[in-house]
Formats: structure tokens, sequence, C-alpha cells
């Protein structure tokens, strides 16, 4: 790129960051250029010899040195709510569970609580078209789900996929995560507009394009991906043999994920996709019991190793009326004690305790996955 061009580039690390994701197509080399250089403004100055290395082919660089200027002020208009955020792999807070399949998004634009990206998630998908019965299925798995205190991922699509997130919001807060094939501000189908909104206010919706970006055919199999690489386990309640639903299940198991699914009656054709999962060695599955038994151990693991990440000490003792991590680390005592069974906002936590909302923030993530903390409507309390 010309030198003349360089003063032309974004100072803004976000705005760098979106220009990267406008440039398309494949997003492993994009990755090797966040990773090389650090950080998205430096990728972009290093200019086109250093994106043709990192393995840019000439669409990308050309998409780079002529971002659509429309399109990327649309995405810095969106950005400036203060609850809507772009997390691109470069960042300590881009999902762990997701960065460890080979797919890993560039980036994801993400509308509501990100936090809820590092959670346990399972997700539950389904038929567009399903039947009733399905339908109940996937509300009691849901529902039953969200209440064990695991994040319910999906698609945001008719049918199961609305019927999960829907459950999963009447449970409470935080409970749901929606995955799009298109830019985080686009409901498709238009008639979930209003199921989007909640999501965003209440959990989180999550997408690897830019808002504005509109629907499209392909963009549903990668976002398929997104969804199995953020869950410990895909529960597929009911499909027909050629589903998109046996897309998720084959990268959950691919990623070494754990799948399950509900079977039906062998006269019922959206039945047929779970049979041949079983078939092929997905977990049979009648109750939500039997997920939550199988995925426990898995999100003891993650939460684990989620305690190592965030630089937590590793809990230890025995005392069954204080968390065992409480029993070695004075500031998760102090936070115990700041806690009550009635619920606390964090301004409160952060009075009691004298930390910070930051620490309190990354401790209380770790109580939450480890089941000794509730956090509803933004208020905490043992649970």
């Amino acid at each position: 790129m010309p030198d003349a061009a360089l003063h032309r580039l974004p100072v803004s690390e976000p705005e760098a960051l979106l220009r990267l994701i406008a440039a398309g197509g494949p997003a492993a080399p994009r990755r090797r250029l966040l990773e090389h250089h650090g950080a998205p403004g430096e990728a972009l100055r290093a200019g086109a010899k250093a994106w043709r290395e990192a393995g840019l082919d000439g669409r990308q660089i050309d998409a780079l040195q002529a971002p659509d200027a429309a399109l990327i002020a649309h995405a810095c208009r969106w950005l400036e709510h203060p609850e809507h955020a772009v997390i691109g792999w470069h960042d300590p807070d881009y999902p762990p569970l997701l960065r460890s399949i080979a797919s890993s998004p560039l980036a994801l634009c993400m509308a509501g609580d990100p936090a809820l990206s590092w959670r346990p998630v399972v997700a539950i998908v389904g038929s567009r078209a399903a039947t009733a019965a399905g339908c109940e299925h996937a509300v009691e798995f849901a529902t039953r789900l969200a209440r064990a205190g695991f994040v319910v991922a999906s698609g945001l699509a008719s049918g199961i996929d609305a019927a999960a997130h829907r459950a999963a919001l009447a449970v409470g807060d935080t409970t749901t995560v929606a995955v799009l094939g298109c830019g985080p501000d686009i409901a498709y189908p238009r008639v979930h507009r209003q199921l989007l909104t909640e999501v965003q206010a209440r959990g989180c919706v999550i997408s690897e394009h830019l808002p504005g970006t509109q629907a499209r055919r392909e963009f549903f199999p990668s976002r398929n991906r997104i969804i199995a690489g953020l869950s410990l386990g895909t529960l597929v309640v009911e499909a027909g043999e050629r589903s998109g639903a046996l897309i998720t299940a084959r990268q959950a198991a691919e990623a070494g994920r754990e799948v399950f699914a509900v079977p039906g009656s062998i006269r019922n054709p959206l039945a047929r996709g779970c049979h041949r999962l079983i078939r092929d060695g997905a977990t049979l599955v009648e109750t939500a019991q039997e997920v939550i038994e199988q995925l426990a151990p898995m999100a003891a693991d993650h939460a684990v190793a989620l305690r190592a990440m965030l630089n937590a000490p590793i809990p230890a003792g025995s005392d069954p009326s204080v968390p065992r991590v409480a029993d070695q680390d004075r500031d998760y005592k102090r936070l115990w004690l700041a806690l009550g069974h009635d619920p606390s906002p964090m301004d409160a936590l952060v009075e009691r305790s004298g930390l910070t909302a930051a620490e309190l923030s990354s401790m209380l993530l770790v109580m939450e996955l480890e089941g000794r903390v509730v956090v509803e409507h933004g208020r905490y309390s043992r649970r």
C-alpha cells in the first residue's frame, strides 16, 4: 500500500477490526495477521506485502485497501451502543471454547452480555417446521437446562430454535444466546424481530458478520459451527434427514463435543434425522436430567479452566457452609461475606467487600460456574 494512504487507515482499534471483518474470505489468514501483529490497527498498517505473506488473497487485499465506507460507518454507529461490542481473535475476552475449534471466526459482533459466551452452554437445535410435540420437547429441555445453570444457545430460526430461546427467557435473564447467520442487528426471519430484541436485552446475540449484513443461504452452515463451538454439547430435538441441525451436530462431534438426540415416532419424518444421529453414536436422551448429568463434569472442568484463565486461585477446603475457594483466598471470603441470600447489585457488593467491580466480575463468574452464586436481573445472591 502506498505510504500516502497509510494515514487514511483507522486509528481506532474497533474500527480496524471492523475493516478486517469486512474483508471477508477465509478467516485463517486474517487470524494469522492478528496473531503476528497483535492488534487490528497494527495489522492494517502492516500493508499489502504483510497481508499477502499472511495468506490474504487479492480480493481481501483489495477490500482492505478500499473498504466499503457505508458498511464500516454503519458498524461504527452500531458499536456506539454501550451494550454492543466486537471481540476479535486477538482479544482475551474471545470465548475460550470457540477459540479451540479449527474454524474459529476472526471476530464476533455481540449485543447484550458477552460473558454468557464463557459460561457452560448447551445448544438446542432442530427443524424450522417443527411439530407441536417437538416444540414442547424443546421447551421442556430448555427450561430444565436453564434452571440448572446452563446457557441455552440456538440460531433464532423458526420452530425448535425459537421455542428453546423463549423457554430459556421465561426462566430468567442471562439464560440464552442467539447466533445469527446475518448481522447482529438483523431479525431473520423478520417475524422474530421482537424475539431478537428480547435476547439482546436479556441474553446475548452473536454474529461473525458486520451489522447491516443481510442473511444469505451460505451463512447458515457457518453460523451452525459457532453454535456448536460455543457449546459443551448439542441437543437435536427434531430434525429431518437433510436438516441443518444435523450440520450443527456433525460440527459439534468434530469439535469433540457431546451430541444428544431425542427419539421420535418412526412415522414422523422429522424424527429420522435424530434416529440417524443415534445410529451414528449420538446419545439418546429422553429427559433434560440425562443431558445435565453427562455435561456436569465437563462444566466443572470448564470452570477450573476459566479460573486459571482469570488468574483466580484454585479452591480448596471442605467447609460446606462457605465455598471452598473462600477458605483459601481472603478476597473470595470477603466476597462471600458480602453476598447475602437476598439479591444484591454490583455497587452494593463493591461497597461491602472493598473490591473493585472488575475484580468482583471475574470472581462472581467463577462462583456462578461452580453453582455457588445465582445472578438474576444483574443482582447476585448465594445459591
